[in-house]
């Protein structure tokens, strides 16, 4: 998540092209209709990327029922249990309830687990069949989420 007044195509691009270097892009994204979505900067990372762009229907947001279910969450369990005064108090409170939601807590739909561990799970899976598959092949290269 980001913590700013407006957020514009490109400000999205950064925002994936950083995701990704984690996580490799994915084959496709499924958005609503707002702007930073249909943004041209937006549609040529798409294109520059091999990424399927789908759509939903304007008015039908259950057609993205993950980002819905969550959006609810974030409302319920952090909006609305602050009144933030300033922006800088927002973002405190939202990235203490983003390291909650993906470091701590458990989520039922992967095995009552953390995201965080299931994804260190997951990279690890991926590594050990990369080499396997490539006994001579070099260790990868690796980011640091701080730098």
């Amino acid at each position: 998540m980001a913590g700013r007044l407006r957020i514009g195509g490109a400000y999205v691009t950064r925002l994936l092209d950083q995701a990704a270097t984690f996580r490799g892009y994915p084959a496709a994204v499924r958005t609503d209709n707002g702007p930073e979505f249909t943004s041209r900067a937006f549609i040529a990372w798409t294109q520059a990327h091999g990424i399927r762009h789908l759509l939903i229907q304007p008015g039908r947001p259950m057609q993205n029922g993950y980002i819905e279910s969550f959006n609810g969450r974030f409302r319920d369990e952090c909006l609305n249990e602050h009144w933030f005064e300033t922006l800088s108090q927002a973002r405190a409170a939202i990235a203490a309830w983003r390291c909650d939601y993906n470091e701590v807590r458990p989520h039922g739909s992967i095995g009552r687990i953390p995201p965080a561990q299931f994804a260190e799970q997951h990279r690890g899976r991926a590594l050990g069949a990369a080499r396997s598959s490539n006994p001579n092949q070099p260790n990868p290269v690796t980011f640091n989420q701080d730098s």
